[in-house]
This record gives C-alpha cells, structure tokens and sequence, in this order.
C-alpha cells in the first residue's frame, strides 16, 4: 500500500488516472505521488537521465537554471558556501555560483554519489528539478534544512499543481521519473512543520528560508 513521502500519512485518495500511471492525493498535506506499483525501477530511471543533455555550455539550459541562481545570490552574502543537491551528470548551476565567487558542493544519487558532503553546514543548498523525482521528499526536506546554516535558504525549482482538471493535462505528470507534485498548499505544509517561511517566484521557484531561531 501506497504511504506519503512527505508526511508519512496512509490516507490517500484517488487523484487521477492515465494509461501509464494511477495518481494519489495525501489527505493531510496535499501532495500529490505516483503509485508505488507504478514507479520505475533505479535502473530505469537512471536509463533516462543517462540520455539527458544538459550540456555546461548550453545557453538555454543556463537561462533556465537562471531562474534558481538569481533568487540565491540576491538572498546571500558573496563568497558564500552552497550545495547543490541533484546536480545530475553536468553540475551547470554550480558552475555559475562558482563563477562569482560562491564556494560550492555538489551531491546527486547517481552522479557525484559523495556522502561526506552531507556531514557539512552550508550558508545556501540549491535543489532544481529534484524534489519531483523522491520517493520520500519528507526525509529529504529535513536532512538539507538541517545541513543550513539558520538564516539560510533552501532554494527549490519543481511545476506546481494549480488545480485536478488542469492535472489531467498536465505535461509535467508525464516524465516516468516523476513522481511527487507539489502545490502551493503542500508547500505551506512543508513551511509549518520545518518553522521556514516560504516564497514563491514565479511560476516554479520555491524558497524555503530557515528560521534563526
């Protein structure tokens, strides 16, 4: 049976249905999750990203994780110290904070599978295109908000649900390797049981920022 990555709950209800996967809402923090009968296998899903080409010279891919990169550099101090968390096979956004000066760490379960980076404290963690693809965002959540300095921001790029009817066509649900949706909802969720604030810019950059309590 089918429990919440995020918050652990079994109450689960049927959300949607295509030919390839059946969809759950969690009752209490909204997200929404693929059914575990459903998900691919590591090795299938590594097959996929294997076939990614996000290139550290690609302008346009450089432009999209731009929309992660400003919001980080205008909430900390210069020569900072980050993490990129699912950096994947070409670790570009690090590359740009290195670029202006940004002391950076990189960790990604198939490609820079380092766990000593995750024994550190870090004045920034970025995490774009990640979160969508966890089996258990909840556990996740709370291991990088711990590995932030407070003050610090968790810095977050994934396409929010806007509503069930607009789900059903949605292009996002269909990448196979994703398999947790995020609405705004989910997120005040996440900001509540965390003690973060939470922002969202535009149409799918979230931070997270820590208390500094």
């Amino acid at each position: 049976m089918s429990v919440c990555g995020l918050c652990g709950s079994d109450e689960l209800q049927p959300y949607h249905q295509d030919k390839r996967r059946r969809y759950l809402q969690c009752t209490q923090c909204a997200l929404v999750i693929v059914d575990e009968r459903d998900r691919l296998s590591p090795e299938d899903e590594k097959a996929i990203y294997d076939t990614h080409e996000n290139s550290l010279h690609d302008e346009g891919y450089r432009r999209f994780l731009s929309r992660a990169f400003e919001p980080t550099i205008e909430r900390v101090p210069s020569h900072s110290k980050g993490l990129d968390f699912g950096c994947g096979p070409g670790p570009l956004l690090a590359e740009m904070f290195k670029e202006v000066g940004f002391e950076m760490a990189c960790f990604d379960l198939f490609y820079a599978n380092e766990p000593e980076v995750l024994t550190k404290t870090y004045d920034f963690i970025t995490c774009t295109e990640v979160i969508e693809h966890l089996s258990q965002p909840g556990e996740v959540l709370a291991k990088l908000l711990s590995l932030l300095d407070a003050g610090g921001p968790l810095v977050l790029m994934t396409k929010l649900i806007i509503d069930q009817n607009r789900f059903a066509q949605w292009h996002y649900k269909n990448d196979l390797t994703h398999i947790a949706f995020f609405s705004r909802e989910t997120f005040d969720y996440v900001a509540a049981r965390f003690d973060c604030q939470v922002e969202f810019i535009g149409n799918d950059v979230i931070v997270l920022t820590k208390s500094k309590k």
